[in-house]
């Protein structure tokens, strides 16, 4: 067991919240406006974290916050301060780590391929007028999208991106990934894989320290604006220059970004198995820190 002082988990956790803060406030004001914005709402909206959750500090399992009291329903109250209930959250959460484990691991275990060029967002709008982002104009005309899509093909690993495919779409990738095939499918370049990191983290917390859901956060973040640029959608008047993918100088420019996220990610994955891994050897152990 590991112990901070008063004085440490006290400038943690409002370092935290601080860092949080700059993510939620445009996004918690667009709420009550109701005027989404596809890149910056997309994963508070898509994953459905709570951004008070997010904001919540969690030092994760194996640390004594001293002089601390009453921190939270998952905390116990020991003479020296708070401690993680680590073993009673295990109780309700062993299988959701161990498929964590298995993910990631598989994941790291394959080569980054780094060819797919963000055609996932073209395929979810592939031969028809039902767009998921209809408040945001197209780069190219409908004919000029299924053309791309059709001369360039597929090759999208992820089920949560293939399952928003157009119906038309999906006999053009080269893989049909389902829930099923995820350990057998998922690899290190790509962009919907890395963003899960977040997925992950979040899920795991509080086992996990809250700046590792916060880093997982920020790369899924940047992620997801090479998401939108390369997409077909024009995001121009929002401030985003388009990378058209379409030309080979936006392949290039969207290959060397992936590549970039890949690496990123990789450190991010590993820091994750680590901890979920100390989880399994003693839920009191000291966790590595972020």
């Amino acid at each position: 067991m590991r112990k901070l002082d008063r004085q440490e988990w006290q400038e943690r956790a409002e370092a935290h919240g601080r860092r949080v803060d700059a993510w939620l406030e445009g996004h918690l004001r667009r709420r009550q406006s109701g005027q989404p914005h596809p890149v910056e709402d997309f994963l508070f909206t898509y994953y459905g974290h709570r951004p008070a959750r997010l904001r919540r500090w969690h030092p994760g399992a194996g640390v004594l916050l001293e002089g601390a009291r009453d921190f939270g329903p998952e905390y116990l109250d020991t003479p020296e301060g708070a401690l993680l209930d680590a073993d009673r959250l295990l109780e309700r959460r062993g299988a959701l780590l161990d498929f964590t484990v298995a993910l990631l691991s598989a994941t790291a275990s394959r080569p980054a391929h780094l060819a797919c060029f963000g055609l996932h967002e073209w395929a979810m709008v592939y031969r028809t007028r039902e767009v998921r982002h209809a408040a945001q104009p197209l780069r190219l005309a409908p004919e000029e999208i299924d053309e791309v899509v059709e001369r360039r093909g597929v090759r999208c690993s992820h089920f949560d991106a293939f399952r928003f495919f157009t119906e038309p779409a999906r006999p053009l990738n080269a893989l049909q990934p389902s829930r099923e095939r995820q350990l057998d499918l998922e690899q290190p370049g790509c962009l919907h894989a890395n963003m899960d990191l977040y997925k992950w983290a979040y899920k795991l917390s509080p086992l996990v320290p809250s700046e590792l859901v916060a880093d997982c956060f920020e790369l899924a973040r940047e992620i997801r604006e090479v998401d939108m640029r390369a997409s077909p959608y024009d995001l121009r008047a929002l401030g985003y220059r388009p990378i058209p993918i379409e030309s080979a100088e936006g392949r290039t420019e969207y290959a060397a970004a992936q590549r970039g996220f890949s690496e990123r990610a990789s450190v991010l994955r590993e820091r994750l198995l680590v901890a979920c891994r100390s989880l399994r050897k003693s839920p009191s152990a000291e966790m590595v820190q972020p």
